[in-house]
C-alpha cells in the first residue's frame, strides 16, 4: 500500500480526508429525477446578461508584472514577464464527449484558438470534460506542437493520444521546472472521470506557479479541504489566486468535489493565513457562468462571493471579478490594474 494517502491500494485515487468521499450513481439519479421535480431549480439569467469582454494581452513583459486573462470556466492566460501560461484549455460548445448532449456554453469564447499567443507552458487539473477538451487540445496540438503540458499522474495517456508531444505528469506535492517556471501540484478535493468505468484512474490537483518574482496559485477544481493552510504556508505568499467559486448546488451532492463562495472565501484565507503581515493576494473567480452544469442561477456565485468579500473587510481591489475575456494587469510594484 502507498504511503501517500491520496494513492488507493487499488492504483487508483482518493480523497483522503473525513467528508471527501463523493456521490455515486444512486445518488446523481436522486438529484436529477427525484429532487428536481420535487424542487424545480430557480430561474437563470439571460445569457446575453453575463458580462464578457475583448482581452487585452501582451502587457506582462517587464519583471514583476503579472496579468490575468479570464476566457471562462476555469481557463486562464496568465501571463508573467513575458512567460505564458494557459490552464485547463476549453473552447468547445458543449462539456461533454458528445456535440449535441450535454452542457452547453453559455458566453462563447472571447478568444479564438488561432488568436493565442505563443504558450510557454499548458496546465491541466483532471480530466472532466469541462477542463479536459479533446478538441481543444487536439487543436493546441497541431498548431503549438512544442508548447510543453503538465498534468496529474496517469494523464499524460490520454494527452497523448489527443497529440500532445511533450506532457510531465506530477504528483501532490511534486514540482518541476519547465522553461524556467517553476510548477507544484497541490492537493485538491475532487474526483476524475470521462466514463462509467475509469472514476479515480487518474489524479487531480491544482498548481502553483513561480516566475521572476511572482507566484500564482491555481486551485483546479476543488471543494473545501484541510490543506489549504499548508499549501499556503508550504508554497506562498501568493501574488494571485485563482479559486473556483460555481456548481455547487444543491449541497449535499457537491459539497465533496466544489466549493461554494463561502468555501472558496475560507479557502483564501486559508491560504493567505501563514503570511499576516503581507497584502491580500489579488482574488480571480472561475469556474462559474460558462457550462450550467448544477442547480443555483448561473450569476449567483459571484454575487454571494463578492457580498461575502465585502463582509470580510478585504480591499476590494484584491476582488478580480472579471468579465469572460477580461485582462488585468499587476504591475511591478504589486498594484493592480485593467
Amino acid at each position: 500500500m502507498s504511503s501517500k494517502p491520496h494513492h488507493a491500494s487499488n492504483g487508483r485515487f482518493v480523497n483522503p480526508w473525513p467528508g471527501g468521499q463523493i456521490k455515486g450513481f444512486a445518488d446523481l439519479l436522486r438529484w436529477v429525477l427525484v429532487e428536481r421535480l420535487r424542487n424545480p431549480p430557480p430561474p437563470d439569467p439571460d445569457p446575453a446578461s453575463l458580462p464578457r469582454t475583448r482581452p487585452n494581452l501582451g502587457k506582462a513583459q517587464g519583471d514583476g508584472q503579472l496579468a490575468a486573462t479570464w476566457l471562462g470556466h476555469s481557463t486562464v492566460l496568465l501571463e508573467i514577464a513575458g512567460k505564458t501560461i494557459l490552464t485547463d484549455p476549453v473552447w468547445s460548445d458543449r462539456a461533454s464527449p458528445f456535440t449535441s448532449l450535454g452542457p452547453k456554453r453559455w458566453v462563447p469564447p472571447q478568444l479564438p484558438l488561432a488568436s493565442l499567443p505563443k504558450l510557454d507552458l499548458i496546465l491541466l487539473s483532471h480530466n472532466h470534460y469541462d477542463h479536459c477538451d479533446r478538441p481543444t487540445i487536439e487543436w493546441l496540438a497541431a498548431h503549438q506542437p512544442e508548447a510543453p503540458w503538465v498534468c496529474p499522474l496517469k494523464l499524460s495517456p490520454l494527452l497523448k493520444q489527443f497529440g500532445v508531444r511533450q506532457v510531465q505528469e506530477l504528483d501532490w506535492w511534486d514540482e518541476a521546472t519547465v522553461g524556467g517556471i517553476k510548477v507544484t501540484a497541490t492537493p485538491a478535493q475532487h474526483f476524475s472521470s470521462r466514463n462509467f468505468w475509469d472514476r479515480t484512474k487518474t489524479l487531480w490537483c491544482g498548481y502553483t506557479i513561480e516566475f521572476g518574482n511572482r507566484r500564482t496559485y491555481f486551485a483546479g477544481d476543488t471543494a473545501y479541504h484541510p490543506e489549504f493552510g499548508l499549501l499556503g504556508e508550504r508554497l506562498g505568499p501568493f501574488d494571485l489566486i485563482l479559486m473556483p467559486i460555481g456548481a455547487y448546488e444543491p449541497r449535499w451532492f457537491m459539497m465533496a468535489v466544489h466549493c461554494n463562495p463561502e468555501d472558496a472565501l475560507a479557502a483564501v484565507k486559508d491560504v493567505t493565513a501563514s503570511h499576516p503581515g503581507l497584502p491580500m493576494p489579488g482574488v480571480v473567480p472561475i469556474h462559474w457562468g460558462t457550462y450550467k452544469l448544477t442547480d443555483e442561477p448561473m450569476d449567483e456565485p459571484p454575487r454571494r462571493f463578492t457580498e461575502l468579500w465585502r463582509k470580510a473587510g478585504f480591499a476590494p481591489d484584491r476582488l478580480w471579478l472579471l468579465a469572460q475575456g477580461e485582462s488585468r494587469l499587476m504591475g511591478g510594484s504589486g498594484e493592480g490594474g485593467t
